[in-house]
């Protein structure tokens, strides 16, 4: 199986690009949300 440590950087590394598309589609969320 794979390391702990890899594990945990395949969940911060799709934690980012969540949070980076998030970042990218404020605009459109503040667009839908009004």
């Amino acid at each position: 199986g794979k390391k702990p440590k890899v594990a945990i950087v395949a969940v911060m590394r799709k934690m980012i690009v969540t949070l980076n598309a998030m970042l990218r589609d404020n605009q459109t969320w503040r667009t839908a949300a009004v």
